[in-house]
């Protein structure tokens, strides 16, 4: 009696929810545990004519990998019998019982090792998964784990009402699959392997039930979502509209890049006397200003620290024990009465290209006054043999060679990226030095004011979703005869009701993106094995 009741409740921990098996003995074998166990059902039904039958054929053992048991290996040996079936019509005259949830057919680890396997495979994919397989003692390779997520079935999914569709890389530069999300709950809907309209539209048929879908400014997806899904809204993507008005500003600046030269200087107005400190006006210039740096910085708080513990009464080993330092480096801030000793002279000369020409450009130099162009120098001395680039020597004649009295180099003019940024930023995000630039420019160049009149104009409707005024900016920007910008209007003509929802409706894009970079992190995950029908298998249940 004691013994059943032990074997009971060892059927309780080994076997828990699994109806159908009862445990005949349990061993140790060195390391591992053996688990002898049986079927106990009195018959089982034919898989193909699933009649039942009780005529038994023959028997024999199992042993199906399993989850290890109390640290150890487990050792499955499962008696499994073989029936006969008694129908005459079946095809099928003998088959082998099989317990839910323990075994199936053909398979040589039990079901819930199968699962393990399958959520550390998921989770993390090949080589990370065996490894943390092999801590809680399962032993496998990173294709099996591979093989487990394979095998587990697609989510299942409700009906989406609006969907989100964009691209993504499985190949940078070469190869790009489509994701689809739902716009609502955010979920992966699915992966398709290209990013063209014969392959999202059989898609969208298949999911007649769709009335948004959230896309870029695409072509592709336009012209799939116009034949798949005509009564749904096609809704363009505010983010993709405001990208593709940044560089249509950026294509009006550069070209209108000539009034960016010789701008005024953009300078603030005077401060009051009285606002101005008396400290100003000392005469700070003479003395060595300060290093700057990170390691500026690093050696300021290093040095404080030494001598602070020093002021405590420490030496200098215990100082070094106590910081985890080398003896020597405590002893150099020790000795360094300021901290500036400790970063001057660090910077060691290195031999250039251009010390053999030095003599000579500082003789040309002094010759004409300093008037006469690095460009110049640089093509004297390429001449003469010179194998450097002309960076060279701009950087070092304007760091060695002396200026005229007086004299005072021109600021270089913003570049059209800068100048691009000071127009499609937010106002509030410019610096005040960076709204004077940019006021000055707007004042040299009436063309690159238009612009900015037409940015601020589109950006006020597409954060307060007002596109029902999108005709007369259309017009506006048509008729300012700007390059890239007046483009820009003319195409929305071409995708003009997606365009007007993406800036009257709350949809967006914005959960698309959001899985893209999930996939990215996934496709890193299981770089060198990630295929798509693998890739697609893990984001859809990841």
């Amino acid at each position: 009696m004691a013994v059943n009741e032990a074997l009971y409740h060892l059927q309780e921990l080994l076997f828990p929810s699994i109806p159908g098996v009862a445990v005949v003995a349990v061993r140790t074998d060195g390391e591992a545990i053996r688990i002898e166990a049986r079927c106990t059902p009195s018959g089982a039904s034919c898989p193909d004519c699933t009649q039942w039958t009780e005529r038994v054929h023959s028997s024999y053992l199992r042993f199906p990998a399993d989850l290890p048991t109390a640290g150890r290996r487990a050792q499955l040996a499962l008696r499994g019998r073989r029936f006969l079936c008694k129908a005459a019509e079946c095809s099928r005259r003998t088959f082998v019982e099989q317990v839910p949830g323990l075994t199936r057919r053909h398979g040589r680890v039990t079901e819930r090792l199968r699962k393990t396997m399958g959520a550390i495979g998921l989770a993390l994919a090949g080589r990370a998964g065996v490894r943390l397989a092999r801590l809680i003692g399962v032993t496998t390779s990173r294709t099996t784990l591979l093989r487990r997520v394979m095998e587990l079935p697609d989510p299942t999914i409700s009906e989406p009402r609006a969907a989100g569709v964009d691209d993504f890389a499985l190949l940078r530069v070469h190869v790009y699959g489509t994701g689809v999300i739902d716009a609502e709950n955010h979920q992966v809907l699915d992966l398709l392997p290209e990013r063209d309209a014969a392959t999202l539209a059989p898609w969208l048929k298949a999911h007649p039930g769709i009335e948004v879908i959230c896309r870029d400014r695409s072509g592709a997806y336009a012209e799939a979502a116009a034949t798949a899904a005509p009564h749904a809204l096609q809704v363009a993507d505010r983010f993709h509209l405001w990208q593709n008005l940044a560089t249509a500003v950026e294509k009006t600046v550069a070209a209108h890049r000539t009034c960016l030269r010789d701008l005024p200087p953009a300078s603030p107005e005077p401060e009051p006397a009285w606002e101005t400190p008396a400290e100003a006006t000392s005469n700070q210039d003479d003395e060595e200003a300060d290093p700057t740096g990170r390691f500026a910085e690093r050696a300021r708080a290093h040095h404080a620290l030494v001598h602070e513990l020093l002021d405590q009464g420490m030496g200098i080993r215990h100082i070094a024990r106590h910081l985890g330092w080398g003896r020597h480096t405590v002893q150099r801030h020790a000795r360094a009465a300021r901290w500036q000793e400790m970063v001057k002279g660090r910077k060691r000369q290195l031999p250039s290209k251009l010390d053999p020409f030095k003599p000579y450009l500082a003789q040309r130099w002094a010759e004409a006054d300093g008037k006469v162009t690095i460009l110049d120098l640089y093509r004297e001395i390429a001449a003469r043999g010179f194998r450097g680039h002309y960076s060279t020597v701009r950087d070092w004649a304007r760091r060695d060679l002396p200026r005229p009295e007086g004299f005072t180099p021109d600021p270089p003019p913003p570049s059209v990226r800068q100048v691009t940024g000071w127009l499609t930023r937010h106002p509030a995000t410019l610096t005040q030095e960076e709204k004077l630039h940019r006021k000055a420019v707007l004042n040299r160049c009436p063309e690159l004011a238009s612009a900015a009149q037409l940015t601020s104009s589109f950006a006020e409707m597409l954060t307060t979703l007002s596109g029902t005024r999108l005709p007369e900016w259309i017009t506006e920007a048509a008729d300012a005869n700007l390059p890239g910008i007046s483009s820009f209007a003319t195409g929305l003509h071409s995708d003009f009701d997606a365009v007007t929802a993406g800036l009257t409706t709350n949809w967006n894009s914005g959960p698309v993106e959001g899985a893209v970079n999930r996939i990215k992190m996934l496709k890193r995950q299981m770089f060198g094995r990630a295929d798509f029908a693998l890739l697609r298998k893990h984001v859809l249940l990841a």
